[in-house]
């Protein structure tokens, strides 16, 4: 499949997608949420893919959504616009394949809420974070209001909102926001590593994780050690079962 926006590469269990609007920063527009929402209808179908890394082509990762495109948008269409955004970041939330956000340069507006909606994000020394959306009169619209908070706190995240300062990666890495700090040229290597290293463990268990983990990320402690449970008792009989048989045996697991 040839998309507009971005370049995908399939590497068995892994695959990586590249932003790929170089001219204007890879800045989200209408097209990019059309090639993206058909790239996870093929996630969806494949049963083989089980990480992504995420990351952007020349000295972007997304430098926002596409200003141009909004500029004209009534009230409603601005709805839509954001509705679309909001909708596409769930979806990847809610499948059962792990994303990593392998953020090579600027992840500003549009750019951060998409790496926010990863699992996690690996950041270039050269990355930065920012939503500088009230510079232009706005707020965040695909979900940076909710998701920012979650991850570094409400002190954190309504400083950045509402200031718009731009914050390096290590300033990212500080607040939580990055997981991991690497060098521009170890950038992709490092995120496929870290993607096999998952890709070794039980497949069942690590779907089961990101599940029991972001499900239970909004509902009340009670009601998360009960999803837990679900996941935790989901893998005996089975993929657990061998696990822990193999692990007696000092074996490597037949997953």
């Amino acid at each position: 499949m040839d998309y507009k926006t971005i370049k995908v590469e399939l590497l068995g269990q892994l695959g990586i997608v590249t932003m790929s609007r170089p001219q204007a920063l890879n800045a989200l527009n209408s097209d990019f949420f059309d090639d993206f929402n058909h790239f996870l209808d093929t996630v969806e179908k494949d049963n083989n893919l089980r990480v992504i890394i995420l990351t952007g082509e020349g000295k972007a990762f997304v430098a926002g959504a596409d200003i141009a495109e909004m500029s004209n948008k009534n009230q409603q269409e601005g709805y839509n616009f954001g509705k679309k955004g909001q909708d596409t970041l769930a979806r990847m939330e809610n499948l059962p394949v792990i994303f990593i956000a392998a953020v090579n340069g600027y992840a500003l507006g549009g750019g951060c809420e998409l790496a926010m909606a990863c699992d996690f994000r690996i950041a270039s020394t050269e990355a930065k974070f920012g939503q500088p959306e009230v510079n232009l009169g706005l707020t965040p619209g695909y979900a940076g209001t909710q998701r920012l908070p979650r991850l570094v706190g409400l002190g954190n995240a309504l400083y950045l909102l509402l200031t718009a300062d731009n914050i390096s990666a290590d300033e990212a890495y500080r607040i939580g926001l990055v997981q991991k700090i690497v060098e521009p040229t170890n950038l992709i290597d490092e995120s496929k590593a870290i993607a096999n290293k998952i890709l070794s463990k039980g497949p069942n268990a690590i779907k089961q994780v990101k599940w029991a983990t972001r499900k239970g990320f909004y509902t009340s402690f009670a009601e998360g050690c009960e999803i837990e449970l679900k996941a935790f008792s989901s893998l005996f009989g089975n993929e657990g079962t061998e696990g822990m048989k193999a692990f007696l045996e000092k074996r490597k697991p037949n997953w």
